[in-house]
This record gives structure tokens, C-alpha cells and sequence, in this order.
């Protein structure tokens, strides 16, 4: 499509898209100054009556997923946005639960290309305040916002959001934060605002998230300090000052963002009892982090693309598939620490498929086998490795899909459209 052609209200999705790839000079293009003027122009910073907005380099899709199912469960009206998307673009704004029809996202497109005039903006910038006008348009009583990259240049911080949420805190898109994890801390931290509660989940933070925290005047529960949650055999609790949750069932997310979600509906003033709590921990799920699509072989289909995500990957394997042969296909993008992501997860796995992620950013098989414990065979796509897998794999065995949503986004299309012809 020309640049100069613009869609209208009533064009497809799929043109909409096309459209915004190639408005902006760069897909990333960190800075408030723009996406304010749209924003304020449009009257989209307050989107719905309260909104959490969830920065962190890791967790930020799960801890929103588990707010959201316990808000649900307590009968609020609940918008998230999140990305990026595994298959469609619809999966980055859900209403109660459910995504929405591709006429919503042309319209609330249309309305911003109405409202941004001359004003140049990036993909992402104009995805999230296509989303905040679905939000204000669904009327939802609660909206979890997902920072895409950093926080305090990132579009989802011109909202006026009432609580403030870090997942965790590691070392990733070094092109654009740099590789200083105190700077990295300070700049998720970013999204603190003064006087209210900003909670951070990562154990023994930077400094620098403390500071921020007080130079703003922002309310910080650190985890550790502020909270706690312990792991028992077959439950876990979790306690803050005289408030205690005991014997809560286990997630299928990662446990501290579990915790990090209750603290934060602890300081939200939301009507939320401790059922709400225990229904939203059975309930909530998440596509693409350890999800399970197949027996005889068992096939888990995980994001994790870096080595903080690759640890707790590697731990939640080992804890569920104790003695398992593990065929892990693999894909990654060159600009992730692919040496240092395959050394965490060289200890469980037996046998790799490296398969080739299409796109400048993607990385080769090549690439990635010389970071292998020997030299494996190479694949032109995660789907070639992963039917090599499937071929070479026991019944008792498991494949580790891994690396990138690039990655798992191939092979659960693959995998879909096998079960609809009727095949593995």
C-alpha cells in the first residue's frame, strides 16, 4: 500500500496494519513529546476510573493476566493491553477476557489518524492509543496496561494511571536501554507517579528504584520488605504486615508475580475478597508461557527469550519433568543474549533443533549452533526443527519450543492447522 493512501473506518484490519508499519521512520521511536499531543488532544490519559500500569523486563504479561482473572472473578469490567501478539494482532487489547473484532480496531484507528493531524507516530505509539480509545469506548471499570519497552519514554506512560507495578529487573534490549542495570531500574521506574503506590516485585532491586521512588514521592512496596510469599509443598502463602493469604493454590504463571499482582489490588481500594483471589489464581493462563499443546510427546510452548526468563524456564522444567529426554527447538533474534540463554538451559535438555527466525532482527540456525554443545543439525524455520523433533521424539519425551514469541508463534500456527486437517 502507498504511504499516502489512508484507510478509512471501514478498511480492513490487515490494511490498517500495513498503514501504521510505514508511517513512522522506526519502529521504536522512545519519547512522550508526540504520543502526549495525540494523547491529551484526544483525551485518552484517563481511560478508564483506575488503571496499573505493569513495566519489567520479564512477567509483565503474566502478573497482568493473573489482576486480570482475579478482577473478573470479583465482576469488574476489565481492559488489558499487552504485546507483543502471538498470532494476531487482536490478541493485544481483551475486553472481559475476549479479544475484539477486527471492524473495533479500524475504527479506533480511524479515530486516531483523525486526531494526530501532522503528528508522526510510531507503530507501537499508535497501537496504545488505539487501545485506550477501545477501553474509553467499552466503558471498562478497570484497564492493566503492559509497558512495551522500558517505562519512562514508553507511549503507555502519558495515562494517568493510579498504580504502578515492576515486574523484574534484568539486562535486555541493550540497544536501547544500554547494559547498566541501575540505569535499566531507574528508567522502568519511570512510571512512578507521586503519592501514589508503586510496587516492585523484583528480590533486592537496584537502588536506583528506591531513589526514583522517593525523588517522586512515589508509595513503594518492595517486595521482601513490604510483602512476602512462601512456597509450600502444595500451596503458598502470601503476608503483608498484619494482612496474611494462607494455603492460596499454586498458579500455572510465575508465583511472584502472583504476589506481585495481590499487592497490588491490596493498595488498589477495589472490593476483592480472598475467593476472588483464589478463583483468579486457578483461573489465570497465558498463551505462550509454559503451555502445554501436546501429549505422546508432551510439547511446552514458552516465550522465554533472555537468560532471566530461560532460568525460571529451566527451574519450572526440571520441577515438572523430572528425567524427561528434552527436545528443545530453538529460534532466537540476534539482538537477545543467545550464548548466555543457552547456557541456562544446556542442563535439561538432551537433544537441540535450532531453527532459523525469518526478518532482520531474526538469527540464524547457524548462528545459534555455535553456542551449542556440539554440532547439531540446522533448520531453515522452527517449524522444519520442530517436525524433526516430533519425528525423532519418544512418547514419554517432551519438546521445549523456546526462544522468542517469533519462535512459538510459528510452531502453534503449525501446530493448529495440523489439528484442523486432522494431523498430529
Amino acid at each position: 500500500m502507498s504511504q499516502k493512501v489512508i484507510p478509512q473506518a471501514t478498511s480492513t484490519l490487515p490494511m490498517w496494519l500495513d498503514y501504521l508499519e510505514n508511517i513512522h521512520t522506526s519502529a521504536i521511536d522512545l519519547g512522550l513529546q508526540r504520543v502526549q499531543i495525540v494523547a491529551e488532544k484526544a483525551n485518552l490519559t484517563k481511560p478508564a476510573p483506575k488503571v496499573i500500569t505493569v513495566a519489567g523486563t520479564n512477567g509483565k504479561g503474566s502478573t497482568c493476566a493473573i489482576l486480570e482473572a482475579i478482577l473478573l472473578d470479583a465482576g469488574y469490567s476489565v481492559g488489558v493491553y499487552s504485546s507483543p501478539h502471538l498470532i494476531h494482532y487482536n490478541e493485544r487489547v481483551r475486553i472481559n477476557g475476549e479479544t475484539l473484532p477486527d471492524v473495533k480496531h479500524a475504527q479506533a484507528f480511524a479515530f486516531i489518524e483523525e486526531q494526530r493531524d501532522d503528528t508522526s507516530l510510531s507503530f507501537f505509539e499508535y497501537a496504545t492509543l488505539a487501545a485506550l480509545k477501545l477501553f474509553q469506548w467499552e466503558k471498562v471499570d478497570i484497564v492493566l496496561l503492559e509497558v512495551g519497552l522500558g517505562g519512562r519514554l514508553d507511549a503507555t506512560n502519558v495515562v494517568d494511571h493510579d498504580i504502578s507495578v515492576i515486574t523484574s529487573l534484568a539486562v535486555d534490549h541493550v540497544d536501547w536501554l544500554g547494559d547498566d542495570i541501575n540505569v535499566i531500574a531507574r528508567e522502568k521506574a519511570g512510571i512512578f507517579r507521586k503519592d501514589r503506590p508503586a510496587i516492585c516485585g523484583q528480590p533486592d532491586a537496584p537502588i536506583t528504584v528506591a531513589e526514583y521512588a522517593d525523588e517522586v514521592g512515589a508509595k513503594l512496596y518492595q517486595v521482601g520488605f513490604h510483602y512476602q510469599y512462601t512456597e509450600n509443598q502444595n500451596d503458598w502463602d502470601w503476608q503483608s504486615g498484619a494482612f496474611d493469604l494462607n494455603a492460596l493454590p499454586k498458579p500455572n504463571l510465575p508465583m511472584v508475580n502472583a504476589a506481585t499482582a495481590i499487592m497490588a489490588l491490596g493498595v488498589a481500594d477495589l472490593d476483592i475478597t480472598d475467593i476472588n483471589i483464589v478463583n483468579g489464581l486457578k483461573k489465570a493462563e497465558l498463551s505462550g508461557r509454559m503451555q502445554s499443546v501436546g501429549e505422546a510427546p508432551k510439547v511446552i510452548l514458552d516465550v522465554a527469550h533472555n537468560p532471566h526468563s530461560a532460568e525460571y524456564l529451566v527451574g519450572q522444567i526440571a520441577k515438572r519433568y523430572p528425567e524427561k529426554v528434552i527436545h528443545c527447538v530453538i529460534g532466537m533474534l540476534h539482538d537477545k543474549d543467545i550464548e548466555s540463554t543457552i547456557d541456562i538451559l544446556k542442563p535439561i535438555v538432551s537433544s537441540w533443533y535450532p531453527g532459523s527466525l525469518a526478518g532482520p532482527r531474526g538469527a540464524t540456525a547457524d548462528e545459534l549452533r555455535c553456542y551449542l554443545p556440539k554440532q547439531e543439525a540446522t533448520f531453515s524455520s522452527p517449524t522444519d526443527a520442530y517436525k524433526e523433533a516430533f519425528t525423532n521424539a519418544a512418547k514419554d519425551d517432551v519438546i521445549l519450543v523456546v526462544g522468542s514469541f517469533h519462535t512459538v508463534a510459528e510452531v502453534l500456527v503449525y501446530l493448529q492447522l495440523q489439528r484442523s486437517s486432522g494431523g498430529q
